[in-house]
């Protein structure tokens, strides 16, 4: 199924046989492994496919528990792993905390900067996840984390880049959940399905209600 989502290219999800257009942050709700990979390893299956550059953060399992359900799940397709300068699989720190701290404002400046190096010889797609339960690992203060999520819908639109926030719903209260669903514009839930979301807010207004000093 085909989601217009925004005037930019198509592009495959690579679960469900979903499409949708470039520029697109959702956040994906799981409660268990299963439903977890039946959406990110399909996902970034299809970006290393595409030839893609492809950003993984796991938080939940090892880069060594990653490969061996890739490989389990598609093993016609080990060949994508191995040596692949399109995939980075990053720890939290990597992406996260590069500075030593978390900023929601220098995530922005560090994604951009390498936005724009990604795209020097050519045109690329950027494709990424992340399981968020890191935050709660690091006692992240949730209005930073949302700060974040909401400033990701100034970052990502217009660009060539795909992200999916991937929230274990076992692990988040209801509250934080709530705001995951203001500051994202589609989700993903169980079984692949897309919705677009009711509950999204502009980041304008956001920000405005919940963390000015990031506008």
């Amino acid at each position: 199924m085909y989601y217009k989502t925004s005037d930019q290219e198509r592009v495959k999800l690579g679960f469900c046989g979903h499409e949708c257009n470039n520029g697109m942050h959702f956040c994906g709700f799981y409660e268990t492994a299963q439903e977890r990979d039946d959406i990110i390893l399909a996902y970034l299956r299809q970006g290393l496919i595409d030839e893609d550059h492809v950003l993984y953060t796991p938080t939940e399992r090892s880069v060594a528990d990653f490969r061996e359900k890739f490989i389990e799940s598609f093993p016609d397709d080990r060949a994508l792993l191995d040596n692949n300068p399109q995939l980075t699989v990053n720890t939290c720190d990597d992406l996260y905390y590069k500075n030593g701290e978390f900023s929601p404002i220098r995530m922005n400046v560090n994604l951009d900067a390498f936005y724009e190096a990604s795209q020097k010889e050519k045109k690329v797609n950027i494709r990424t996840t992340a399981e968020m339960v890191w935050a709660l690992d690091k006692n992240l203060d949730k209005k930073l984390l949302m700060a974040y999520e909401a400033r990701l819908n100034y970052f990502i639109p217009g660009k060539s880049w795909m992200s999916i926030c991937m929230y274990n719903l076992t692990r988040f209260d209801g509250k934080t959940i709530m705001n995951v669903l203001q500051t994202h514009p589609y989700t993903i839930s169980k079984g692949g399905i897309i919705t677009k979301n009711p509950y999204y807010i502009h980041p304008d207004i956001w920000l405005a209600e919940n963390a000015p000093e990031y506008l």
